[in-house]
C-alpha cells in the first residue's frame, strides 16, 4: 500500500475490483498453477483477496524484496511442501500478466533440473528502446542460463552481428529449498550498483534458467499507466 510512486495501487479499483484481484485472476489462468496466495503485510489487501475467495497471507511489512517475502511464505508452508517444489512470484501489480509467461516461466525451471530458480525473456518489440534503464536486460549463455542482467544494453554488437538483445520479464520460479538459501545471503555489490535482486544469486553462484517467451504487458508503477490499464479493460469489456 506505500507504493511511493503510486500509494495504495493494489486497492486501485476503477474497474470494479482491486488491481490485486485482477492479477490472482490472471495467475489462476495459468495451466500449471495448483494453488493462487495473495501475499502482503496490509490488511486492507488480504480482506479484499479473502472476501473474493482467494487465498490470502499475511507477511512482514520489512520484506526489501518480493524474493525475500516469498522466502517467508515458503517457510511457513515447509510442511506442506516438497523441497523441490516450485513457487512463482508474480507481482501484485501486473492486471495483464500473461498466464502462458507464468506457465513458461514453470516449464523453463522444470526443463533444467540443476537451476536454483527461472525467469523468462522475451525479444523487444518496436516500440521498446533497448536503451531504456527502466528495461532490464538479459543474456544467456548456451546451456539457456542467465549470464547477467543490466540496465545498460547488453549485449554490446561490436561488429553488428546483429544479436538480438533480449528484454527481461520480472517473474520468477523458485525451487523451494532455494529460497532459504536466497534469503540468507547478504545484499551483493552489482544487486546494490543495478538494483536488480536477480545478480545476488549469479553473484553467489547461483543458476538462473532462462525461458524465452514473447510478452509485452508490464506492471503498474503511476496512476497513469493505471488509467491506460482501465481505458484497455473497458474497451474489452465492451467488445
Amino acid at each position: 500500500m506505500d507504493s511511493t510512486r503510486f500509494p495504495g495501487k493494489a486497492m486501485a479499483a476503477e474497474t470494479g475490483r482491486p488491481m490485486v484481484l485482477h492479477v490472482a485472476t490472471r495467475a489462476k489462468a495459468a495451466r500449471h498453477v495448483g494453488r493462487v496466495i495473495v501475499t502482503a503485510p496490509d490488511p486492507e489487501i488480504l480482506d479484499a483477496a479473502r472476501d473474493a475467495g482467494v487465498e490470502a497471507m499475511r507477511t512482514s511489512p520489512e520484506h526489501p524484496n518480493g524474493t525475500s517475502r516469498l522466502a517467508e511464505v515458503a517457510d511457513r508452508l515447509a510442511g506442506e511442501l516438497t523441497p523441490d517444489a516450485v513457487l512463482v512470484n508474480v507481482q501484485g501489480d501486473e492486471p495483464e500478466i500473461d498466464p502462458d509467461a507464468i506457465d513458461a516461466v514453470i516449464e523453463a525451471i522444470d526443463r533444467d533440473a540443476g537451476a536454483d530458480m527461472a525467469t523468462i525473456a522475451s525479444p523487444f518489440a518496436a516500440e521498446e528502446d533497448p536503451a531504456d534503464p527502466n528495461l532490464v536486460k538479459v543474456v544467456t549463455g548456451i546451456d539457456g542460463r542467465a549470464m547477467y542482467f543490466s540496465r545498460s544494453p547488453i549485449p554490446f554488437d561490436r561488429d553488428g552481428e546483429g544479436v538480438e538483445p533480449l528484454r527481461h520479464v520480472g517473474l520468477y520460479a523458485y525451487r523451494r529449498s532455494f529460497l532459504a538459501t536466497f534469503a540468507a545471503w547478504p545484499e551483493s555489490p552489482l544487486e546494490r550498483s543495478e538494483r536488480l535482486e536477480q545478480l545476488r544469486v549469479l553473484e553467489h553462484g547461483g543458476r538462473i534458467a532462462v525461458g524465452i517467451h514473447a510478452t509485452h504487458a508490464g506492471g503498474i508503477d503511476t496512476p497513469a499507466q493505471y488509467a491506460a490499464f482501465v481505458e484497455r479493460w473497458r474497451a474489452r469489456a465492451d467488445a
